[in-house]
C-alpha cells in the first residue's frame, strides 16, 4: 500500500513547496482538505495563497522563515478560504525544511483540526487571542527601547528589562564573538561571580553560545535533560542556577553572526512556534542594536582621538600670563568640524595665539582644518610677522581648494576665518592680524568688558594674494583678552551683538581677580551660558548639546607679584583704558568709536554726561578724518575711585594744523567742535606735539546723592 493511501486514510495529505519556482505540489487528499477536486495538483504561489486565510498566511510565512532559519519543524493551524471568502475548516500543516537561505524546500502534511464541541472553550491559535496581541505590543515596546539605545551598556540595559508575554527569562546573557574565543559581555539574573567560567572560551568548546557562533543555528533546551544530553561538559556549570528551559539564539547583523543571546527559564517552556518567533525576532532587533552601538562607540572613539591630535596642548609656563581654552563640537556626524585654536611659541621668545573657522562641519572641513593649522604653525615658526603669516595660509588654502589637473576652483571650495594674536609677554603687546573672523574682546581690570574693533580683511582662500592689516592692542596687568568663533556668539538664535551682550553678562559677573584657575571656570561658564551645564569639554572632554562649533581661547596677564607675603601689588591697579584706531579709509569705524565709549562708561552714574562724551567724540574724530589726511588715534580712560572718577578722552593726529574756533551759521554742517566741546566738557585742550596735535576733554562723575548726603 502506497503512503499517499495510508495517509488519506487517516484524513492526511502531502504537499511539497519548490522555493525556487515558487510553485505548491498538493496529493489528493491535501486538495480536498483545500476544497479541491480530490487529485493531484500543482499551483502557482498566488493560487495556493488564494486558498488560505489571508492573516493566517502572513503568519505561516513567519514559522516558516524561522524553520529555514533554524532547520527545525514548521507547524501552523490555517484557516482555508473558497472563493468568496468564507471559512471552509481549519487545518494543522506541520513541515521541514531542506536546505537553507533562498534555495530551499518544504515537505510536510495537512490534516484538519476538528472543531469545539458546543460547551467547550476553544483552543488558542496562533493567529487569535490576546497572546497574540500581547506579543505585538511587546515586540514595538521592545523595538522602540532598542532602536533608542546608544551604546553597548544601555542595550544590554534595555534587553535586561524586557518583559516578554507569557514567558518571561529569569536569566539573560549575550556573548561575542572575537578573535576565535567566545566572550561574555553582560548578563542579568546572575549574582556578582557566578559567569566567571564563561567570560572567556575557546570558540571550539561545548558550550551552547560556541556552538551557536560557530553555526548561526539556534539551540533550544527545552529541559535540563536536554542541556545535560547535549552539553554534558557545560551542564554541571549551569545545573546550579536552577533553571528548567533555556534558548540560545543568533545574532545576525548584516549576514555575519557576532554572538548569541541566552534566555533562561525558571520554568519550563516547550518553545512553540510562536515562542521561538518571539525570541528570534527578539535577537534580531538585539543584533541590530548592538551593531548600531558598535558603530556609534567606534566613531565616538574616531572623534576623540581627531580632536586630542588636532587640539594642541597649551602652555601653562608663559610668564606673567595665563591661557584657557575650550573645543566645543557640533553634534551630527562625527563630531568634529572646522573650528580650531593653536598657541605656537616664536623664534623670538612670544608667543601667538591662533583660532580660526573652516566653513563647513563635515569630514572635510576637519581635514583642511588640520592642514591649515599646521600651515600656520609652520609659518608662524619661521618668523613671519602677523599679516604675513594670514597672507600665505590664504594663499595656501587657495591653492588647496584649486583642482589639482585643472588648477580651477575645486566644486567644494572652502574658506577659513582666522584671527591671529602675537603677543609679548613682558609688555603685554598684542598684534593682531584678522581675516572676517569676529573681534576679540577685552575683560578690563575693574570687569568690564569691550569689544576691541580691529582692521581686517577677506577671509582666507577667497583671494591668494590679500593684505591683511595689523592692529596693536596693549594687554594691561589683570586684564583678560576672549577671542572665540562664532558658535559661542551667535548659537540659540543670537545675532552679533545680541550674542555679545550675553557674554558680557557672563564676563563681568565673573571674579576678575585669581590664578588661572579663574580663568579655567571662566570659560567653563563662557560655553554653559551658551548650552548649559556640561557634561565634559575638550580641552577637556566634549559637552552633548550643540548648534555649531565652538573654539574659545582666553589670555590673562597677570598682576604683579606682591614684594611679600601678605602685601599689596607693587603697582596699583590700572585704569579703565581703551585705545582705537580710526583709518582715513574706515570713517564707518566713527559708530564704532562711539560705542565703544559707551561701553566703557557702562556704569557711569549720569547718561547726559554719557550722552556728551559720545557726542563730542564723534565731532573729535570726524574732524581729523575731514581736515587732515592722517588717522585718528582715540585713547580713553577712565581712573580714580567710584565716586570720585574722572574720564579723559584723547584724540591724536599727525596734522600740525590747530582747529580754531569758528562761528557757524544755521545752515553750517561743520564748525561745532571746539563750541560743543567748551559747552559740554569740564575741561579740555589742544596739545600740539612734535609731529600732529592732540585734543582732548575731561568729564568729572557726580557725586552720588548718598555721598553728598552724607557730607552735609
Amino acid at each position: 500500500m502506497r503512503t499517499e493511501d495510508v495517509l488519506a486514510a487517516v484524513a492526511t495529505g502531502l504537499w511539497h513547496w519548490d522555493n525556487a519556482s515558487r510553485r505548491a505540489t498538493f496529493d489528493a487528499e491535501a486538495a480536498r482538505l483545500l476544497g479541491m477536486p480530490p487529485t493531484r495538483v500543482e499551483l502557482t504561489e498566488s493560487a495556493a495563497r488564494a486558498r488560505f486565510h489571508a492573516v493566517d498566511w502572513v503568519e505561516v510565512q513567519g514559522i516558516i522563515n524561522l524553520a529555514v532559519a533554524e532547520g527545525t519543524l514548521a507547524e501552523a493551524r490555517i484557516r482555508v478560504v473558497d472563493e468568496e471568502g468564507r471559512v471552509l475548516r481549519t487545518v494543522r500543516s506541520r513541515t521541514r525544511p531542506v536546505g537553507r537561505d533562498g534555495d530551499y524546500t518544504l515537505v510536510g502534511t495537512i490534516e484538519e483540526v476538528p472543531e469545539p464541541q458546543p460547551g467547550t472553550t476553544a483552543a488558542r491559535t496562533p493567529v487569535t487571542g490576546d497572546w497574540r496581541r500581547n506579543r505585538e505590543a511587546f515586540l514595538l515596546d521592545a523595538g522602540r527601547a532598542l532602536a533608542e539605545a546608544r551604546s553597548t551598556a544601555e542595550v544590554l540595559r534595555v534587553a535586561a528589562t524586557l518583559s516578554m508575554p507569557g514567558f518571561e527569562p529569569s536569566g539573560l546573557a549575550v556573548f561575542v564573538g572575537e578573535g576565535g574565543r567566545v566572550k561574555l559581555i553582560g548578563h542579568h539574573g546572575y549574582a556578582p561571580g557566578d559567569m566567571e567560567e564563561f567570560l572567556d572560551q575557546p570558540m571550539d568548546t561545548g558550550d551552547p553560545a560556541a556552538e551557536v557562533i560557530r553555526t548561526g543555528r539556534a539551540v533550544y533546551l527545552p529541559s535540563p535533560e536536554d542541556y545535560n544530553r547535549r552539553f554534558p561538559a557545560i551542564y554541571p556549570l549551569v545545573e546550579r542556577f536552577g533553571r528548567r528551559s533555556w534558548a540560545f539564539l543568533p545574532l545576525i547583523n548584516a549576514g555575519r553572526t557576532i554572538g548569541a543571546w541566552m534566555a533562561g527559564f525558571s520554568v519550563p517552556v516547550s518553545f512553540t512556534p510562536d515562542e521561538r518567533s518571539v525570541l528570534t525576532t527578539v535577537a534580531r532587533m538585539l543584533a541590530q542594536a548592538l551593531g548600531r552601538a558598535s558603530v556609534h562607540e567606534s566613531e565616538r572613539e574616531l572623534t576623540v582621538g581627531l580632536q586630542r591630535s588636532m587640539m594642541p596642548t597649551l602652555r601653562p609656563d608663559v610668564p606673567g600670563m595665563s591661557v584657557a581654552a575650550r573645543y566645543v563640537p557640533t553634534g551630527g556626524g562625527l563630531e568634529v568640524g572646522g573650528d580650531w585654536y593653536d598657541m605656537i611659541p616664536l623664534p623670538n621668545g612670544k608667543i601667538a595665539l591662533v583660532i580660526g573657522d573652516v566653513q563647513g562641519h563635515d569630514v572635510r572641513a576637519a581635514g583642511l582644518m588640520g592642514q591649515l593649522r599646521i600651515a600656520l604653525r609652520a609659518y608662524a615658526s619661521e618668523g613671519h610677522h602677523p599679516d604675513a603669516v594670514l597672507s600665505r595660509a590664504s594663499r595656501f588654502l587657495a591653492g588647496i581648494n584649486d583642482d589639482v589637473d585643472s588648477g580651477e576652483p575645486s566644486a567644494d571650495q572652502r574658506f577659513a576665518t582666522c584671527l591671529y594674536i602675537e603677543a609679548c609677554p613682558d609688555s603685554g603687546l598684542l598684534v593682531i592680524a584678522r581675516a572676517g573672523h569676529p573681534d576679540p574682546a577685552i575683560r578690563l581690570s575693574d570687569g568690564t568688558m569691550l569689544v576691541r574693533p580691529t582692521a581686517g580683511g577677506l577671509p582666507l582662500g577667497i583671494v591668494p594674494d590679500t593684505d591683511y592689516p595689523i592692529t596693536r592692542i596693549t594687554l594691561e596687568p589683570g586684564e583678560t583678552m576672549l577671542v572665540c568663533t562664532d558658535g559661542l556668539i551667535e548659537t540659540g538664535g543670537h545675532d552679533l551683538e545680541t550674542g555679545w551682550n550675553r557674554l558680557r553678562e557672563v564676563v563681568e559677573g565673573h571674579p576678575g581677580d585669581g590664578d588661572g584657575g579663574n580663568l579655567e571656570k571662566l570659560a567653563d561658564a563662557l560655553v554653559q551660558a551658551v548650552h548649559g551645564p556640561p557634561s565634559h569639554y575638550t580641552t577637556g572632554p566634549l559637552i552633548d548639546r550643540r548648534e555649531d562649533d565652538i573654539a574659545l581661547l582666553l589670555l590673562r596677564r597677570e598682576l604683579p607679584a606682591p614684594t611679600e607675603v601678605g602685601a599689596p601689588p607693587v603697582t596699583p591697579r590700572p585704569p579703565r583704558r581703551t585705545v582705537l584706531t580710526i583709518a582715513q579709509a574706515e570713517p564707518e569705524r566713527i559708530a564704532e568709536a562711539r560705542r565703544h565709549i559707551r561701553d566703557l562708561m557702562h556704569d557711569w552714574p549720569d547718561p547726559d554726561q554719557t550722552d556728551s562724551a559720545v557726542l563730542m567724540v564723534s565731532e573729535m574724530v570726524t574732524n581729523v578724518l575731514v581736515h587732515t589726511d592722517g588717522d585718528a588715534l582715540l585713547i580713553a580712560e577712565i581712573s580714580g575711585r567710584p565716586g570720585e572718577r574722572r574720564i579723559r578722552v584723547d584724540v591724536e593726529d599727525a596734522s600740525d594744523e590747530l582747529p580754531h574756533r569758528r562761528q557757524p551759521g544755521e545752515m553750517a554742517s561743520s564748525g561745532r567742535g571746539l563750541v560743543l566741546m567748551e559747552l559740554l566738557a569740564e575741561a579740555w585742550g589742544v596739545d600740539p606735539r612734535g609731529e600732529g596735535k592732540n585734543i582732548w576733554f575731561e568729564l568729572f562723575e557726580p557725586a552720588r546723592e548718598t555721598d553728598f548726603d552724607a557730607i552735609t
